[in-house]
């Protein structure tokens, strides 16, 4: 025994000069990380005396020469090195070609090391090799397809590996001994090759898993007559199975799962596989019913057909399968009710039911399946009560019974479970107050509660804080719980999850929330919650979604939030929160969404939004915020929904919005914008939707991208805009050019004249009509006085006709109705509403107001007032008590109207 390079090493020499012996080298010890081997354990014996081997051993490391490398060059001189065999050695470097020199090695055994680089191709020289064993390396690249060439080869083992490319169509041609080849966990792609597996009668086991593998199956594996293991799964495969494969009277696993394959599998003779143990079909797209000749598979102890198209019920001949510890059928066309015979299979530990149609109650007798770990019927549409009986499965570990229509209380004995870990009973009709809370206590591994969405009520008791303290998740959201979110609750250091939103409670958060730093997410959002958010709500380093939203809050918004560095959510809309956004919350540079509409916000909005790099979502909406919108809006290069609507805001649209390309949505409504609506809007692919309306916006309305499609109701309220004539806009004045100007300068003095003199007769001929007028009819008072100079509001409106009652209904139009009211002055109006569901009808408004307000004739009606607003518009026009105009223009009576 010696030392070389601070590694033990043992050297045990056999010397022979009469009898060739064979060179042995083998470990079972760890290695440092540096390359060198502690603990190496050597047995070196050669036809020839080795002078020096130790030195040659020492020298190796100090030269840097890798020990692979090593043994290749040395021990290959001698021609007889049998076997190689050093796994878990965390070997590093790169595989020597040199090792091809060992022709005369059985065994090469380098699994669980950190070797990288391609496997030689001088492998292909090792004629005697029968155990390839690199699995678990970091060897790439292609597989050499010399490896072809070693025809005594029996098992090949080269997962978990980073090889890739395709399977060389030559792997396999001449290893008729090869048992076992195992490729999974590598990134193979392509088709495997059809022919592969055409000289290799032998085969008992192929693992070509995880992979990439696409194409079909080919059909030679169904007539490999010694396979026992056929493990294709996590690839890309497509088709259908060869039908050879359900019918090999040795197959005992069959693991197709996460493919594209489709087709149904075959009964009756063609299916018969009487040693399976072991299939899954999970993540596919079988169809057709569950074949029944699964049943004359008495070993079976595993079946895996999740996540494909079958349908059928829960067939009764599992109730055969004794041996049986794994059954999932989620996600599948599965009808009807659970059977209750598999109550008798005791030995399951594992069922899975869920995403199905399933009906009817939970059979009593799954209470018997005392191995039982994890029982998920989730997501169908049982009904009836939570068996009692459930409390004796002592190892049940997850319930889950979620999405289902089952209903009455919570059966105590679940509180029985010690082993439970998970529960699901959310979205159900379950009721009854929520002190069956407490019972729960006894479950100490207990790490997720759901019980969202039913019909719970009462308070949360204070024995929460008795729950598990593994407790990770806590969904109590959307049910009707009153009173006071419990501080006890907040005792549970470890949750991570809280949801309590969507009740009925009340009072304020409390304090004793900043205790909680492992909290990731909190939601108590659609309550009664009042009274301010926690000053120190800036502890909970851990929160990245912070949902508080509809409750009434109050005061202002805490500056400590900026201390949460991982926040992504903040969600504070729909309360009475105040004063102005702290600018410590504008340097979270996580944040994804921030919801402060519907507050009571006030002042100016930070000119300093820039520290938003990460946000796609910002909603600053009906508040109080005034002065202009910040250039710096323009910096959030990810930005995709911008609210800013009904606040006081006023200037133009900030020049940088240019740069927002990635905007959807854009609302600046119910403002004091105004200017020219930038061009570059329309140039924007991903914006959807635009809402520019009831601000101060003038000019010409850009033309393509959104304002291709856009409405009315998105640009109206800017009494300025021209263009878009197709919505009602009035056309755009031309421009004249300066050429033209020396000609209005001779031009301009003789209109104004013409208009002068015009205007000098129009005066003088109405006072001549006005003295004749009093002379006349002194008495007659036109109605349009009445009204004149007087806005009328909706609610007058609705008071002068009842609230639009039928019984005061004149007629029905094309764009609206026309109703019969009376003013508070005591006027008789005819009052149009027009239908805001039709374009058409709010253009026709427009048009209207425009054309009456100018036209003056003894046989129009005149426009007393209107009422408009974003939701409801009308015209206040004279009453006239003779009926309609058809009726004026069809009676046998007819006046004449005359034209002037």
């Amino acid at each position: 025994m010696a030392a070389a390079s601070n590694s033990l090493v043992l050297v045990l020499l056999a010397i022979s000069l009469s009898t060739p012996i064979a060179c042995v080298a083998h470990s079972s010890s760890p290695t440092p990380t540096n390359g060198s081997i502690s603990d190496l354990a050597v047995l070196l014996a050669f036809k020839d005396q080795l002078s020096d081997p130790l030195g040659i051993l020492a020298s190796s490391w100090t030269t840097n020469v890798s020990f692979c490398d090593w043994v290749g060059v040395s021990c290959g001189l001698q021609k007889r090195v049998t076997a190689l065999s050093l796994p878990d050695m965390s070997l590093q470097g790169e595989l020597s070609p040199h090792l091809g020199n060992l022709t005369f090695l059985s065994l090469l055994n380098l699994t669980n090391n950190s070797l990288a680089g391609s496997i030689p191709v001088e492998f292909g020289r090792l004629r005697w090799l029968r155990y390839l064993l690199l699995g678990v390396n970091h060897l790439s690249n292609a597989i050499p397809s010399t490896i072809g060439n070693l025809t005594r080869l029996q098992f090949v083992d080269l997962s978990a590996n980073i090889l890739s490319e395709q399977i060389p169509p030559e792997l396999l041609q001449n290893l008729r001994s090869l048992r076992n080849i195992s490729l999974i966990g590598n990134e193979l792609s392509g088709h495997i090759p059809p022919y592969l597996f055409n000289n290799t009668p032998s085969l008992r086991a192929i693992i070509l898993a995880s992979n990439s593998l696409s194409g079909l199956i080919p059909d030679n594996i169904g007539f490999l007559p010694m396979l026992q293991c056929l493990s294709l799964g996590y690839n890309q495969l497509s088709g259908t199975v060869p039908p050879n494969i359900y019918n090999m009277s040795r197959l005992q696993v069959m693991d197709l799962m996460y493919n594209n394959l489709t087709g149904t599998i075959p009964s009756n003779q063609s299916f018969r596989l009487p040693l399976l143990r072991w299939i899954s079909l999970y993540q596919n797209n079988f169809g057709g019913p569950i074949p029944f000749e699964l049943a004359a598979c008495q070993h079976l102890q595993f079946i895996r057909l999740a996540y494909n198209s079958f349908s059928d019920v829960v067939p009764t001949w599992l109730g055969q399968l004794t041996h049986l510890t794994y059954l999932s059928l989620s996600a599948n066309d599965i009808v009807g009710s659970i059977p209750a015979v598999l109550g008798n299979l005791t030995h399951l530990t594992y069922i899975g039911l869920s995403f199905c149609n399933l009906m009817g109650e939970i059979p009593t007798e799954l209470g018997l399946l005392q191995d039982l770990s994890y029982l998920n019927l989730g997501r169908n549409q049982l009904s009836g009560p939570i068996q009692a009986s459930l409390g004796n499965l002592s190892k049940l570990s997850i319930l889950s019974l979620g999405g289902n229509e089952l209903s009455g209380f919570v059966p105590a004995t679940l509180g029985n479970l010690p082993a439970l870990n998970r529960l699901y009973l959310d979205t159900n009709n379950l009721e009854g107050n929520t002190d069956f809370l407490s019972r729960f206590c006894n479950c100490r591994q207990l790490q997720l509660l759901s019980l969202s969405h039913n019909y719970f009520n009462g308070a949360l008791p204070d024995q929460v804080g008795n729950l598990s303290t593994q407790l990770l998740k806590f969904y109590v959201g959307d049910n009707k719980i009153t009173g006071r979110l419990p501080s006890a609750l907040f005792n549970l250091s470890t949750l991570e999850i809280v949801y309590v939103g969507n009740n009925l409670l009340t009072g304020s958060i409390p304090e004793s929330i900043t205790l909680m730093q492992n909290l990731g997410f909190l939601d108590i959002s659609d309550n009664d919650i009042s009274g301010p958010v926690p000053t120190q709500i800036g502890m909970l380093r851990s929160l990245q979604t912070l949902n508080l939203q509809r409750n009434k809050l109050f005061g202002s918004v805490p500056g400590s939030l900026g201390n949460l560095t991982i926040l992504e959510y903040i969600r504070l809309s729909d309360n009475l929160l105040n004063s102005t956004i702290p600018a410590s919350l504008l340097n979270l540079e996580k944040l994804v969404e921030l919801h402060l509409s519907n507050n009571l916000f006030t002042g100016t909005i930070s000119s300093n939004f820039s520290g938003l790099k990460q946000a796609t979502y910002i909603d600053l909406s009906s508040n109080f915020f005034l002065g202009t919108i910040p250039q710096s809006f323009g910096q959030i290069m990810m930005l995709n929904f911008l609210n800013l609507s009904h606040n006081s805001l006023d200037y133009q649209i900030p020049d940088s919005f240019k740069d927002l390309t990635s905007l959807a949505y854009l609302d600046l409504s119910f403002n004091n914008l105004c200017g020219t609506i930038p061009n570059f809007l329309a140039n924007f692919t991903d914006l959807k939707s635009l809402n520019l309306s009831f601000n101060k916006f003038e000019g010409k309305i850009p033309e393509g991208g959104v304002f291709s499609n856009i409405t009315l109701q998105s640009l109206i309220g800017n009494a300025a805009l021209c263009g878009a004539l197709h919505l009602g806009f009035s056309p755009c004045q031309q421009k004249y050019h300066s050429s033209n100007r020396h000609f209005m300068k001779f031009i301009l003095p003789v209109v104004a004249i013409s208009f002068g003199s015009a205007v000098l007769c129009l005066y003088l001929s109405s006072r001549i009509k006005f003295k004749n007028k009093r002379k006349v009819g002194a008495s007659v008072i036109d109605p349009r006085d009445i009204t004149n100079h007087r806005l009328l509001s909706y609610h007058d409106l609705v008071h002068a006709t009842d609230n639009f009652s039928n019984n005061n209904l004149l007629g029905t139009g094309s764009f609206g109705k026309v109703f019969k009211g009376q003013l508070s002055t005591g006027l008789v109006v005819a009052i149009k509403v027009i239908d805001m569901q039709l374009e058409e009808a709010i253009r026709s408004f427009d048009a209207e107001c425009r054309v009456l307000r100018m036209a003056r004739h003894r046989n129009l009606i005149g426009v007393l007032s209107t009422c408009s607003n974003l939701d409801f518009r009308a015209l206040v026009l004279q009453y006239m008590p003779n009926g309609s105009l058809e009726n004026l223009l069809h009676c046998q009576e007819r006046r004449n109207m005359g034209l002037f």
